[in-house]
């Protein structure tokens, strides 16, 4: 009785443990990666001397039904993974449990699907309100053809994913976290390298810039940066939306800048030129990589994490237990698990982000010493983009992946200020 009562606690102990390494992990990672130096304390500002109450409204009345249309999402899609581990379909799972790995594959497949069509009235809600205020410009064929190619895609990795899971949960029943930590970096580089070369062409044009002011203004800029800025894309994101944007992406042969066609049209060239000069930031501080180097520093801390959810949850499905493997019933406890870690995991990478997007920013200034168009560009892209320019603050903190508006132009006024 007292081996049976010391096990137990033992396992009760565990999940908080866990819990604990994966607190520190993501701070110390976060601390050891973060910019030293280059970022430029925002002064405060008041939205009002830059935006109309007019403009102010519109984008609180829209972003405020979007954060919770957002919210509703993650909950029902962690609700509908909680209620498929708690009730699994027994009959399903035993049929297809006598190919263990064939049918996880097939049961991670039908999770991602089955999540997709749970999510769609409010993803269909969304994309309304977008089309309302003239955000989208997509039809609904377009929108469901989108859909369906994102479901499918999905549904593949999932299988993949949920197929290697259960083979390593099988072979290492009691560790499955350490080799799992190094599937999770392996998928990243693969993905950062793999993505814009295989994935973003199936839903996008993308067409090298060609020779103008722009692609004049990248290489210009490039070299007073001494970057190297691989190829510099063009594409045709109108079609879907009336945003503009622009991102750095790909590794070795496949290192890009990406312009938006509607921030190349719909901006003036000193502006898009602070834009080009931000994303050569990225480039210059090896952004990208500093991303992968803080994922491989907290993947350990991530699966061990994950595994304790997933005895937690699974037990009963063999999870945790010495004398028994786990078969495809236990995916859902292990897919709620991965949910929740890489959610928590999310929030404490995005204070990394956001530090990092404030050095791109200041990079951005210095590079073209114009803070006047720096802060005229925030303030058009909040208005275009239908942005709030000062979300609150929970918000930022469980999903701002940048500076809010403001904190932007705040930037711009303290370079100005003391250049």
């Amino acid at each position: 009785m007292e081996a049976r009562g010391t096990g137990g606690h033992s396992r009760r102990a565990r999940l908080p443990l866990a819990l604990a390494v994966a607190v520190a992990s993501a701070a110390a990672a976060t601390l050891l990666l973060r910019p030293r130096g280059g970022i430029i304390e925002p002064a405060a500002v008041d939205a009002q001397s830059y935006f109309t109450a007019l403009q102010l409204d519109r984008a609180e009345d829209f972003r405020d039904i979007q954060r919770l249309i957002t919210l509703g999402g993650l909950v029902l899609s962690s609700g509908t993974l909680a209620l498929v581990a708690w009730r699994p379909p027994l009959r399903v799972f035993d049929r297809i449990g006598r190919r263990p790995i064939l049918g996880a594959a097939t049961v991670g497949a039908g999770l991602s699907l089955l999540l997709v069509v749970v999510d769609l009235p409010l993803s269909a809600w969304s994309h309304q309100r977008a089309v309302d205020v003239g955000l989208s410009t997509q039809d609904w064929l377009d929108w469901f053809a989108d859909l369906g190619k994102s479901a499918a895609i999905g549904a593949g990795f999932a299988a993949l994913g949920a197929a290697l899971a259960l083979a390593l949960v099988r072979r290492f029943r009691r560790n499955w976290w350490a080799p799992a930590a190094v599937v999770v970096v392996a998928f990243g580089v693969v993905t950062i390298w793999l993505f814009p070369v295989v994935i973003d062409p199936i839903f996008n044009d993308f067409q090298k810039l060609p020779p103008g002011p722009t692609r004049s203004d990248v290489l210009e800029l490039a070299d007073k940066a001494g970057v190297d800025v691989g190829e510099v894309y063009r594409v045709d994101a109108s079609r879907r939306t009336t945003a503009a944007n622009a991102y750095v992406n790909g590794l070795g042969h496949s290192k890009r800048v990406v312009l938006f066609d509607n921030l190349i049209t719909g901006f003036p060239r000193d502006q898009v030129r602070l834009v080009v000069a931000h994303e050569l930031g990225h480039q210059k501080h090896n952004d990208l990589l500093r991303g992968l180097a803080w994922l491989a520093l907290v993947a350990p801390a991530g699966t061990f994490l994950a595994q304790r959810l997933a005895e937690a949850f699974g037990r009963r499905y063999g999870l945790g237990t010495p004398d028994r493997k786990p078969g495809p019933a236990a995916l859902p406890a292990i897919a709620l698990a991965i949910t929740l870690a890489a959610f928590g995991f999310g929030v404490a990478s995005n204070v990394l982000s956001r530090q990092v997007e404030a050095r791109a920013d200041a990079f951005s200034l210095r590079l073209t010493d114009d803070p006047g168009s720096f802060i005229q560009f925030h303030r058009g892209l909040a208005v275009r983009n239908i942005t709030d320019p000062d979300p609150p603050g929970f918000w930022t903190t469980l999903f701002g992946t940048h500076p809010t508006t403001l904190q932007r132009i705040g930037t711009g006024v303290v370079f100005d200020r003391d250049r």
